[in-house]
């Protein structure tokens, strides 16, 4: 039913849009319909108890457009959202948060495809470089390279740990004509002009320290940590995707 000429409806239009479609014995939107928000957003889909809930497509007047599960007016469930930028992510949503598997294309190509938590890349996943073809599998905390990984090139790759999107600790080049280069790198602050505010910007740089040349191993050796004489319980607290 269209709300467009009734007049018990006047109220609800000026604040939630206008709206046609079904309605439950309350008076609530319910069942398929499409609404026209006040900002100028499309909704069309389907409500439960006046709240979109089910299949629906959201076009937002930026451009952007989502298309996929709600619950409780909420982004929930298996969707896509396209971003005014080009960019878009395919894949689980939890209360309007990319979270579970997804895959995020982003405007120059490169693409994400694995872990999300909060909105951020967070478990185990793969980034593609468009431009180069490579890519780097493993694991992600809020958003950023941590522990076990590998960067994969055409013709050889580097498995290291890593740590705030940087390789640390013991690493190894292994190439495909069979060899491995074992070594390290190491990471060093280098400063440059003075920013907006006065503090001083800088830049990480990594050099990387050869030790020797294998055949094929196994595994990448680990850096070893002396055992503390006693160990003492404790607790850290760990940002939250």
């Amino acid at each position: 039913m269209s709300d467009a000429g009734s007049d018990e409806f006047d109220d609800e239009r000026s604040k939630l849009g206008e709206y046609e479609g079904g309605r439950n014995e309350a008076g609530e939107r319910h069942g398929v319909g499409k609404a026209v928000l006040p900002n100028g957003d499309v909704y069309q889909g389907k409500y439960e108890s006046g709240k979109r809930h089910g299949q629906g497509t959201y076009r937002f007047k930026n451009g952007a457009r989502y298309v996929g599960d709600y619950y409780q007016n909420m982004k929930h469930g298996q969707g896509t959202f396209y971003y005014p930028d080009g960019s878009k992510y395919e894949g689980s949503w939890v209360k309007d948060l990319r979270q579970g598997h997804g895959v995020y294309t982003y405007p120059n190509g490169d693409m994400y495809d694995g872990q999300w938590l909060q909105h951020m890349r967070h478990g185990q996943g793969i980034y593609h470089y468009h431009d180069t073809g490579s890519k780097f599998k493993g694991s992600w905390v809020n958003g950023k390279m941590e522990s076990a990984g590998e960067y994969i090139h055409s013709n050889h790759r580097y498995k290291s740990n890593f740590g705030n999107n940087y390789p640390f600790g013991p690493g190894k080049y292994v190439f495909d004509i069979g060899c491995e280069q074992h070594g390290q790198y190491h990471q060093t602050e280098q400063d440059r002009a003075e920013g907006e505010w006065g503090e001083l910007a800088s830049t990480t740089i990594l050099k990387w320290i050869p030790k020797c040349i294998t055949g094929l191993t196994l595994s990448t050796p680990v850096k070893k940590t002396p055992a503390p004489e006693k160990e003492m319980a404790s607790a850290e607290g760990e940002a939250g995707n």
